[in-house]
């Protein structure tokens, strides 16, 4: 299959295609296009509704909305490429697109590792030391904390993409999967990749595996605190607040370690499987997080059917 140079920065890349299933793409990118849907009617809800009730003017709401924030971004940076491809059979993405899309993935999810620990922190203070949660966690300083994400995202991972720059790509150019990512591109690689290869793995222990070890951390010292206390029926009290939080890590985390995964173990799998983790790891977190907060929150709940 040829290829074009679309861009003076390197070749053009060919988007991951299910083999023997190339007609029915346009039936497939349906569900696709649903939960994209979904995902932006259900975050942009959820930034409606705190911005519209005073109530929620909290430290872990405004969390809540830069969460939603980062997946409307994440899913935007990635779902409306991958329909132009299923529905208009535009496989082909540029170098330098690929490159921003992959450093937007990257550094969106690093966002999201951060506001997701910032949440356990946040859980960890109001029940551990209910006294200080308010002199702690003040909005200025969680305007900073939402600062300090971005900025952490994208010096952690903006090297990922220059370390790509100069590198060859002299053999197939075909992606595992219908987005960007920078295990993928590297592989494509016909150099030496080992600073890329190093980089890219300190990167994700550093923020994505620190940020699971402090979250753990802040649980388990929120577990002990609630042990502490004298009854079951005060103990299920107090931990309910946090089942949301823990909902949401596991959306987050678990799909991000079963495309970790794939990548480390499956290469002799079909490319739907490949396809699939990929799709989960965009989409799963951008649906399920407005959903998992709208039904534990009754705010949240009366606002929106207001709404409706």
């Amino acid at each position: 299959m040829p290829f074009s140079n679309s861009s003076e920065l390197g070749p053009s890349f060919v988007l991951a295609s299910i083999p023997g299933l190339e007609a029915a793409q346009s039936w497939m990118a349906i569900p696709l296009c649903s939960a994209y849907v979904l995902a932006v009617l259900a975050n942009g809800a959820v930034l409606l509704v705190v911005r519209a009730e005073p109530s929620l003017h909290a430290p872990m709401y405004f969390f809540l909305c830069m969460l939603a924030a980062v997946d409307l971004a994440l899913a935007t940076a990635t779902v409306p490429r991958i329909l132009c491809f299923y529905w208009f059979g535009s496989r082909e993405i540029g170098f330098a697109a690929c490159l921003l899309q992959m450093f937007l993935i990257h550094t969106l999810s690093a966002v999201e590792s951060t506001v997701l620990l910032a949440m356990a922190v946040d859980r960890y203070v109001a029940i551990c030391h209910p006294l200080r949660h308010a002199a702690v966690l003040t909005n200025g300083a969680t305007a900073k904390i939402g600062l300090l994400a971005v900025a952490r995202g994208v010096l952690f991972f903006l090297p990922l993409p220059l370390l790509l720059l100069p590198l060859p790509f002299c053999g197939s150019r075909v992606l595992s999967h219908s987005f960007c990512l920078h295990q993928d591109v590297m592989n494509l690689a016909c150099a030496n990749t080992t600073p890329s290869v190093v980089y890219g793995l300190t990167a994700i222990l550093l923020v994505m595996g620190l940020d699971a070890v402090l979250i753990c951390l802040s649980y388990l010292l929120i577990l002990k605190a609630v042990l502490r206390l004298a009854g079951w029926r005060e103990r299920l009290k107090v931990f309910s607040t946090c089942i949301a939080h823990i909902c949401v890590v596991l959306a987050f985390y678990v799909p991000l370690i079963g495309l970790s995964v794939v990548h480390r173990f499956g290469k002799d799998l079909a490319p739907l499987v490949h396809i699939i983790m990929g799709n989960i790891y965009i989409l799963v977190p951008a649906v399920l997080n407005p959903i998992i907060y709208g039904v534990r929150t009754k705010q949240i709940q009366r606002r929106i059917l207001s709404l409706i």
